[in-house]
């Protein structure tokens, strides 16, 4: 970015002369209000329906809630409340 910046040179002549994608110098990573958002959500959903894993989670907030969050993304952010290490309780027969 300071070779850009101070020299003048082109987005593609630094990104190749560091050999780096110009994918990966123009990108930007998502802002954490939403992170705080999908987490507020998974921990309802969890919370009010015991039973449900993340597979119900996700199917929910995308099918009924209408979110466009990529599956992965929220994966990440379940495994991090550490929602995947919860017992579920038995199913009475």
């Amino acid at each position: 970015m300071n070779a850009i910046h101070l020299r003048g040179v082109s987005i593609a002549l630094a990104c190749r002369s560091f050999q780096i994608s110009e994918s990966c110098y123009r990108y930007e990573r998502k802002l954490g209000d939403e992170n705080a958002e999908i987490a507020d959500w998974l921990v309802r959903l969890t919370t009010t329906h015991r039973t449900w894993g993340f597979g119900l989670c996700f199917l929910y907030l995308r099918n009924v809630k209408g979110f466009a969050w990529n599956h992965k993304r929220v994966r990440r952010i379940y495994r991090a409340l550490e929602l995947n290490l919860r017992i579920k309780p038995k199913k009475r027969r």
